[in-house]
């Protein structure tokens, strides 16, 4: 890391793409045969972190415009791209038609409408989509619940069972199965396949409901990576196991039908590493602050936004300095705003001025969640190692860039 931070420079983003391969395979290893894994990009858009995964053998589920364009450029064929969110727009919902990608998941019957209106203004007879189900059921587990609840996301499910007649007017659109997705950083491989469990029996019964054939199941996915303290990773052995009975008779049922898993975080979260240099070191009333050259502009995960208590992310001293006594530190970035902590008295080796540090497990949710012009700092480099050797995968925000797309307007000197 040492040598990285002098090639490229701080703060930076490191994407080990071995471990990517290592953590996909093991997945891999116990997921039932006929589960096809797509890597959601909101956790990690970068398009080499895309072409690697899409390498392995994921497709790619993308929510904006963007996101489309990079999985169609690392790589991914269409017919293993599906796009969905809540608010897509014209242009998104042509782009998808275009590229004859898998599936559009469709999240409202206004959306239904209007993807239906778009196809017949094309001359197209039809497209396939999914319909995004907010269940009648909660999910167990999850760090963040998105379905069973009040939520954008989806059509209830409650609304879907009395829409027979509506998704009957259409006359451009080919429903061929159901997306559900249930929260986010599920830890217990029981919740999730509780959860599988209980989307298969909902997209059974809304198929047979509604009268469209059931080609395709997105069952979601959200498993989740240990970050904190007192928690463990998942048993992927175990999920394995129990996606498998799970499946094996919704698969008897349905044989042509695709199932697929989703999964951001699980997937990068582990291969990725932010790196920092302390700039200053300070005591402020009995506590010893490290001021860092980077913080919460490039990794808002780490103030634990939705969690009541700050927990930290694993953190590392990479200077050898291991024969001095941890103290408690508080790693903060340069941001004007006392939410800029990275570190909460995390014990560390002794911190000079000069130092790197190193947050682990830090691959998803990084930039791409992060408010990186705040003070005009603009988003670090990101750097790819595969098999000992490095390759810049981003460059740096330059203050050019920043500024590049701003325009100076002369309103001329003031009358007096």
């Amino acid at each position: 890391m040492s040598a990285l931070a002098e090639e490229f420079g701080t703060p930076l983003f490191v994407y080990d793409a071995d471990i990517l391969e290592d953590t996909y395979g093991r997945l891999r290893d116990v997921l039932p045969a006929g589960v096809d894994v797509f890597y959601s990009l909101k956790a990690n858009p970068n398009i080499s972190v895309c072409a690697v995964l899409n390498s392995l053998g994921t497709g790619a589920e993308v929510s904006s415009y963007a996101e489309l364009v990079t999985a169609l450029r690392a790589g991914v064929a269409p017919q293993d791209i599906i796009f969905l969110g809540p608010g897509k727009d014209e242009r998104e919902l042509t782009a998808c038609v275009e590229a004859g990608i898998h599936a559009i998941v469709c999240e409202s019957l206004d959306e239904l409408d209007l993807l239906d209106s778009l196809l017949a203004s094309a001359g197209r007879d039809e497209f396939p989509v999914l319909l995004r189900v907010n269940p009648a059921f909660g999910s167990k587990g999850s760090g963040l619940a998105m379905g069973g609840k009040p939520r954008q996301f989806g059509i209830d499910e409650a609304e879907l069972r009395a829409s027979k007649h509506r998704l009957a007017d259409l006359r451009h659109i080919r429903v061929k199965g159901v997306h559900a997705y249930m929260g986010t950083r599920f830890l217990n491989h029981e919740d999730v396949v509780h959860n599988t469990r209980q989307i298969l029996a909902t997209a059974q019964d809304l198929a047979g409901r509604l009268g469209f054939p059931l080609e395709t199941v997105d069952f979601g996915g959200g498993l989740g990576v240990a970050y904190f303290d007192n928690e463990k990773d998942l048993d992927l052995a175990a999920l394995g196991r129990g996606l498998a009975e799970v499946l094996g008779s919704f698969s008897a049922r349905n044989p042509n039908c695709r199932t697929i898993m989703e999964l951001g975080r699980f997937l990068t979260a582990q291969a990725g590493t932010y790196v920092v240099r302390a700039r200053y070191v300070k005591d402020s009333m009995g506590e010893s602050f490290v001021v860092a050259d980077g913080g919460t502009n490039h990794h808002m995960a780490a103030v634990g936004v939705g969690s009541f208590v700050k927990r930290n992310f694993p953190i590392r001293h990479l200077e050898n300095r291991t024969a001095t006594e941890p103290r408690p530190y508080t790693v903060t970035g340069p941001l004007c705003t006392p939410n800029d902590v990275v570190a909460k008295k995390v014990r560390l080796p002794e911190v000079r001025p000069g130092d790197l540090l190193a947050v682990e497990r830090s691959g998803a949710y990084g930039p791409t969640a992060s408010p990186g012009l705040f003070l005009s700092h603009g988003f670090p480099a990101e750097v790819m190692v595969r098999g000992g050797r490095a390759h810049l995968v981003r460059e740096r925000d330059s203050t050019e860039d920043l500024l590049a797309k701003q325009h100076l307007v002369d309103f001329g000197t003031a009358s007096g």
